[in-house]
């Protein structure tokens, strides 16, 4: 091993703490035949999932590494998590934003998760628990990208087994695991463990399809029972009902919380325990059961509190219960970290398999406190093919040492059949923090907080998905914080927790659980550990238990760090801020004018900004232009051929989201500065001091106080150093001196109340040539994404339909009124071209739309598009240039549509695909075989040009900026902020005015092209509806005012000529005739030619072309 990678010795005995220089050699050491680095994980998850696992694998990174960023993170974040100031947000080292609403939209988007995976470059993708992580297509399709990605969690095909709450029952009762009674209870089959399949015809005979199998199943079965859907969870889709009357209607709100899933139904055993195991099992065979956990306290199967070990079960039954659960894992070829829950009856001590979760589940903290073992990084360690018995704390638990001198021999090697676990550290009791008002049924909660205060103690720690500046959004999860209590003793656990719950105070707009879970652990029932899976339930049905409100005032810090920015970097985030401050600003003021009746001027809306900094000596003339409406360009002042590109987003609690390069950061602006004292900001914790411009002839205070005397009098002169006056500050006066030699003359008298940066005198300086100044930075800014303005496209990494969706961004954002250059015109035009003749691009736009649909619509109807999908993307990479057959996409949704006999089922089946229609729809409109984008591209051509006319019809034809505000003002009089939307966009007329040029130009091109030409001539080329542009183009030809109106009416103008024209090939072939017809005419030659004059045949464009072709 090369001395760069032995591991560092970090104590006198290595087999207890050693470091490894980084992940590389970790993996080389410890690993297996199948070790793999993974330095880079895409967290596919948010709130306390994304909390805890980066929290915990940080912590396991600096151990092991001594660098907690041994690990770096890359963060979904939707828009509501954004604007609630989710904590996992500010906690991740690249965030990606991702669409909003239901998490069909993002965090449980398989499509999504992959794409964002590969663009971002990770090894591993965590899903925790929740949205994508029960979903087998995602580690399927992750091990099937190029390179392949790993899912940290189990393979597709035992996640698809046993993830599944019937296949997962089948294949338990037929490993002899006792399974309670159930409508599959004599179901037989033998599960495929290379393919992970059951028999289909096994499946199906254990499912439920009707409301009256339902009827039938339950009868026999036996009451009271349990309807579940194999595809729920977190309480959704499940019953439990205990009379015959009850079941069709049961079954059928069952179906409606997990539509598509199929439906099962069990005896539900009454005063019963759930307890579940915690497995672990790595990638060649090895599987254990790290301890467990009793899950008993829940309300309507949704679990409340937790705690482990699960002291209720009899010692045997419970190593009975461990037993059967590793048994089960290593049947199906079980990897990473998953849970087998049971029903454990205390009177007859049996136990029956309830089901397995192919995933780390939210409790998980509670194995982590009772064995020292963190889950999320074992689960890493398991993904990079780390064996189990060279896991640190795996080897601990089991009684050896963390570390062996040499792991080479076999030495190392832990038989976890007969090698016996150590003791549990204690007890540890687990309480879920939700945004809930338990009085009210516990209906979820949703708003801002203003106060989140939790101290940890030694016995009690926890964590939240945000703190006291955060919400709780509509789409987010009601959990959002997690305690755990230990102690000797379930006893001393117990009373941790409760004072723990009574010192906790969390003020705002939710409800939550706290008080009421307080009380509830205080009953004599928990005491006594008297409880069941029902009794909760009887609590909350005998009218539950009375809940006294509590508050406290004090409110916990936050805790963030420091990402090594350099200089530069700070720079940028604070010209970011001043920018986009100045221009919210300046935008507030034009609007409170036209509130006021006043004319604000269009200055107020300019798009460039000049900022001044200074830090550590060196002053920063930095440039940002505003290229949309939270985006800029900053670039050094005298230097305008490079910049970096940064976006900035408003907090909720006052705070700057500000991405630069694809880093982001949160800052907070603490003081925004003034003459006497520079702007301060807070970045991701630290607190930055930029200078103020050193002016030693203006005396200034940087705080506020009163003037309580001068010392020299008016004209008199001072020495450096010397005092010229004292200034009262809370109570207490202080000499103010000044820093160089000079004649003062005063500008406040005695008495003045002063506020920071108020000027107090000048200063005549007797040497000002002397002074030292900042010295002025020059050269390129160190800063991630720093590069040409106008840098060639890079797509080598993007799909054309994120390229195209840029590229008409940028094009709009132009169009409201932000830089848009020349120069960025023509990349942005490059990007459109590429993007629209690739074929792929109606595949990926299809696919965007369908993957939204996944588990909404039919299965077949989805596995029908999907296939068309596939098919097309392997023809493709087979050489095929066929186009995507679109119009099919639109043909079996119309199918399906006529398939539905009900109306409300239609209208909502219409509702579900009219997105994916109309992502199809332009892709059969599109003629030309080398543009299938034309008419999608066109689409959006022509919303710029009427929204650009819209604009502009108030300010052409010789209107002033004055008749035309006022004009807008009396139109928009409940909304003047449209009216600053349209200003904005006419401030910038010239460029916009270059944009419908480019458009004009392009459908100009296109319409006198033949579609059967082998060359691209126009992004729009072979658009069905280039007749729709007739309209724009009349409307722009009309406008008169100014040159650039003028410009474009005439080009319009020629454009509409041109297309009443008879295509160039009919004129080339008419004139051609004529000149053939000349040959031995004799006394008719005049004719034809005369003819051809008459009908003013135009023949500019096309007298090379018949010159080249004749040469030829």
């Amino acid at each position: 091993m090369p001395p760069s990678m032995k591991p560092k010795i970090a104590a006198s005995n290595p087999n207890l703490h050693r470091r490894f220089h980084d992940v590389a050699s970790y993996v080389s050491e410890l690993g297996g035949s199948k070790g793999r680095v993974i330095e880079k994980v895409l967290i596919a998850n948010n709130g306390v999932a994304a909390v805890k696992a980066i929290r915990s694998i940080r912590r396991w990174a600096y151990e092991v590494f001594g660098n907690e960023r041994a690990i770096s993170f890359v963060v979904m974040a939707t828009p509501e998590d954004l604007r609630a100031n989710a904590e996992y947000i500010r906690m991740g080292d690249i965030i990606v934003d991702v669409p909003g609403g239901s998490n069909n939209h993002n965090y449980a988007n398989v499509t999504l998760i992959v794409e964002l995976a590969r663009l971002h470059g990770v090894q591993a993708v965590w899903a925790g628990w929740g949205h994508a992580s029960e979903k087998p297509a995602l580690p399927n399709t992750l091990a099937k990208s190029d390179p392949p990605i790993k899912f940290i969690g189990p393979a597709g095909p035992p996640m698809y087994a046993l993830g599944d709450k019937i296949g997962s029952t089948i294949i338990a009762q037929n490993a002899g695991v006792p399974c309670i009674a159930w409508n599959g209870s004599d179901v037989v089959a033998t599960y495929d463990i290379e393919t992970g399949t059951l028999p289909e015809e096994a499946f199906d005979k254990a499912c439920v399809t009707s409301a009256l199998e339902a009827s039938e199943a339950a009868s026999k079965i036996g009451f009271p029972i349990m309807i579940k859907a194999s595809e729920g969870g977190g309480g959704k889709g499940i019953r439990m009902v205990d009379s015959p009357d009850h079941v069709q209607n049961a079954y059928r709100q069952v179906c409606g919380e997990v539509p598509g899933s199929p439906i099962f139904i069990m005896k539900l055993s009454s005063n019963s325990r759930h307890l579940e195991v915690q497995l672990l099992a790595d990638e060649y065979g090895n599987a254990i059961a790290l301890n467990g956990r009793d899950c008993s306290v829940q309300r309507r199967h949704q679990k409340i509190i937790e705690e482990g070990p699960p002291v209720a079960a009899t010692p045997d039954a419970w190593k009975q219960m461990e037993k059967a659960a590793v048994a089960l894992a290593k049947a199906v070829g079980y990897t990473n970290a998953g849970t087998v829950e049971y029903l454990y009856s205390e009177a007859e001590e049996k136990f029956y398999f309830l089901e397995l979760n192919p995933r780390l589940q939210v409790e998980h903290p509670v194995t982590e406190m009772i064995t020292r073992v963190n889950l999320p990084a074992a689960q890493l360690q398991v993904a990079m093919g780390i064996p189990l018995y060279h896991i640190p704390e795996i080897r601990e638990l089991y009684g050896k040492n963390r570390f062996e001198d040499d792991v080479s021999n076999g030495k190392s090697v832990i038989d976890f059949d007969v090698t016996e676990r150590v003791a549990p550290y204690g007890h540890c009791i687990a309480v879920r923090i939700t945004a809930e008002n338990a009085e009210a049924g516990f209906k979820p909660t949703s708003g801002g907080i203003q106060e989140l205060n939790f101290r940890s103690t030694p016995n009690v720690w926890g964590y939240f998905s945000m703190d006291s500046s955060g919400s709780i959004h509509e789409f987010a999860d009601s959990q959002f914080g997690h305690l755990f209590a230990s102690g000797i003793d379930r006893e001393q656990a117990r009373r941790n927790m409760a004072l723990a719950l009574k010192e906790m105070s969390i003020r705002g707009d939710i409800s939550t659980t706290i008080d009421y879970i307080s009380k509830l652990i205080e009953l004599d029932d928990f005491v006594e550990n008297n409880i069941d899976t029902g009794w909760l339930d009887k609590i909350i049905k005998s009218g539950g238990i009375k809940v006294l409100n509590s508050s406290l005032d004090e409110s916990e810090g936050r805790k963030t760090h420091l990402n090594g920015l350099n200089n530069d970097t700070l720079v940028v985030i604070g010209s970011t801020i001043v920018a986009y401050d100045q221009c919210a600003a300046d935008e507030k003021t034009f609007l409170d004018l036209l509130e006021r009746g006043q004319l604000p001027s269009l200055s107020l809306l300019k798009m460039i900004r000049e900022v001044e900094l200074i830090l550590d000596g060196v002053k920063y003339k930095i440039c940002c232009t505003r290229i949309g409406n939270n985006e800029f360009q900053i670039a050094v002042s005298d230097d305008a051929t490079k910049c970096v590109t940064a976006s900035v987003r408003m907090l909720s609690d006052g705070g700057y989201l500000i991405d630069i390069g694809g880093k982001s950061q949160v800052a907070y602006q603490t003081s925004k500065g003034d003459a006497a004292s520079g702007m301060r900001l807070n970045i991701n914790g630290k607190s930055i001091a930029f200078s103020p411009d050193y002016d030693p002839s203006c005396l200034r205070t940087d705080v506020a106080g009163k003037l309580v005397k001068k010392l020299v009098p008016n004209g008199a002169h001072v020495k450096k150093g010397s005092a010229y006056a004292e200034i009262e500050v809370m109570k207490m006066f202080m000499p103010l001196k000044v820093e160089e030699s000079g004649v003062i003359t005063w500008a406040n008298n005695e008495g003045a109340a002063l506020a920071a940066g108020d000027l107090i005198a000048n200063l005549e300086l007797d040497n000002p040539e002397n002074v030292n100044t900042a010295t002025v930075f020059k050269g390129d800014l160190k800063v991630n994404g720093w590069g040409p303005v106008n840098a060639p496209p890079s797509s080598a990494n993007s799909r054309p339909h994120i390229i195209l969706k840029k590229a008409i961004n940028r094009l709009k954002c132009g169009m409201a009124g932000y830089v848009l250059t020349p120069g960025a015109i023509n990349c942005v035009m490059h990007d459109i071209s590429d993007a629209v003749t690739d074929p792929l691009l109606p595949v990926y736009e299809i696919n965007e739309q369908l993957s939204v649909l996944n588990g909404r619509i039919d299965g077949s109807l989805y596995k029908e598009l999907e296939k068309l999908i596939t098919d097309f993307k392997e023809n493709s990479a087979g050489g095929s240039k066929s186009r995507f057959p679109a119009d099919q996409v639109k043909h079996l949704i119309a199918l399906q549509m006529g398939r539905v006999k009900d109306e409300s089922e239609r209208a909502g089946f219409n509702a579900l695909t009219t997105p994916l229609v109309n992502a199809a729809d332009p892709y059969t409109k599109s003629r030309s075989d080398l543009v299938p984008g034309a008419e999608r591209v066109l689409d959006s051509f022509l919303d710029i040009l009427r929204e650009w006319i819209s604009v502009e019809r108030w300010f052409c034809d010789g209107i002033s900026y004055a008749d035309s505000v006022e004009n807008l003002r009396k139109v928009n009089k409940s909304d003047v902020s449209k009216v600053l939307q349209i200003c904005r966009s006419h401030a910038l007329l010239k460029s916009t005015a270059q944009v419908v040029l480019t458009i004009i130009n392009a459908i100009a091109e296109a319409g006198k092209t033949d579609i059967a030409s082998e060359k691209v001539t126009s992004v729009v080329l072979g658009a069905d509806g280039l007749e729709d542009t007739t309209p724009c183009l009349t409307d722009i030809a009309s406008m008169r005012g100014n040159e650039t109106y003028d410009v474009l009416s005439q080009r319009c103008r020629n454009v509409l000529i041109e297309e009443s024209l008879p295509s160039i090939e009919e004129r080339m072939g008419r004139i051609l005739k004529v000149v053939r017809s000349l040959e031995g005419s004799g006394d008719d030659a005049a004719k034809p030619i005369q003819d051809l004059i008459n009908d003013n045949v135009q023949g500019s464009d096309i007298l090379f072309p018949l010159i080249n072709d004749n040469v030829q």
